[in-house]
């Protein structure tokens, strides 16, 4: 068989070339020879040193567990490609007509992914005041609780019992890298403490809302397992607080309702402070109509706005995004 000899230290420029070029033929182990690597080629290269000699078949791994799942050929195309991990545990959605092989799919996720101890489906939408959904569980240990690593702190949660969003992390981080020391925050919907926990580490102190009492337990948790003191946990409905607190930055992740909450949101920032507004938006308008809704309230309130960013967070359902504005209020 074909290969490319290049001595050692030229090893790595030259696979990446041969990559570039398609050439490098990954069914097959490179070789080492004394000084010399010699990689497997498809074709003839010019310009390196030819060779002819045997190479090891390749082991390869499996990258996705659409390579490795059993189920009938004609329903692949049904399969997601992608799914949500938190922690040790992976949820996944799935279209009805797959149900029947969940646990075949489920047991793909195994194998492929050995990190994975849990796999779920999900079984319904988001519902409820708490926002949690209906699980199923496909493959592997029968539990939902699991500590998740993001952005340099560690949550414990329930995936059962509050809603988390693995998929907000970069979201979380840039929220972050806008917060200047030593302000006054208030995570209106502060979930398990994903916000609130990482600005603590800035904040002089967040005040951290939710009225799903698990939550509140588990960032009652999560404060003592990453060593945060400068962390309130509230439980209760945000309308009750909201107005005793004077923050320099509020948070407002709850973007299916957050516009029902602007009266209580600019109430609770200081002059000069910034509110972050999530919501939900069609393509065709992402912005207009949530931007409107919050300069009415201001107006009503006696308060001006100015929009410092909007941009879209992430894809939510065909044609539907999930969107940030960042807005002062004067």
């Amino acid at each position: 068989m074909r290969g490319v000899k290049v001595p050692k230290k030229e090893a790595e420029k030259v696979r990446k070339q041969l990559l570039e070029l398609n050439l490098l033929d990954i069914n097959f182990k490179v070789k080492h020879q004394g000084d010399f690597v010699i990689f497997p080629v498809k074709d003839k290269i010019e310009g390196f040193e030819i060779v002819e000699t045997t190479f090891e078949k390749a082991i390869r791994r499996p990258q996705s567990y659409r390579e490795v799942v059993d189920i009938p050929e004609e329903l692949f195309p049904l399969l997601p490609s992608s799914f949500d991990i938190i922690g040790d545990i992976a949820i996944i959605e799935l279209p009805e007509e797959l149900f029947p092989y969940g646990e075949n799919i489920g047991k793909a996720i195994l194998k492929v992914h050995k990190h994975i101890k849990a796999v779920f489906a999900k079984g319904s939408k988001v519902l409820g005041e708490y926002r949690v959904r209906e699980l199923i569980h496909l493959a592997g240990e029968k539990r939902t609780e699991t500590v998740h690593r993001e952005n340099g702190i560690r949550l414990k949660l329930d995936v059962a019992k509050v809603y988390f969003s693995p998929r907000l992390a970069t979201e979380r981080m840039r929220v972050f890298e806008k917060t200047r020391e030593g302000e006054v925050i208030f995570d209106m919907f502060a979930g398990v403490g994903p916000y609130s926990i990482l600005l603590a580490k800035k904040a002089k102190i967040v005040f951290a809302c939710d009225i799903n009492p698990w939550a509140i337990r588990y960032l009652e948790e999560n404060k003592k397992l990453n060593k945060v003191e400068n962390v309130v946990p509230i439980l209760g409905d945000v309308r009750k607080v909201a107005g005793q607190i004077e923050a320099d930055r509020v948070i407002m992740n709850l973007p299916k309702f957050a516009h029902e909450f602007l009266r209580e949101a600019i109430t609770s920032v200081k002059r000069g402070g910034v509110i972050h507004y999530y919501g939900f938006s069609h393509e065709d308008n992402l912005f207009d109509e949530h931007i409107e809704m919050i300069e009415r309230v201001a107006e009503e309130l006696g308060k001006s706005v100015k929009i410092l960013e909007k941009r879209k967070v992430r894809p939510y359902a065909p044609y539907q995004f999930n969107i940030a504005i960042d807005f002062v209020v004067f």
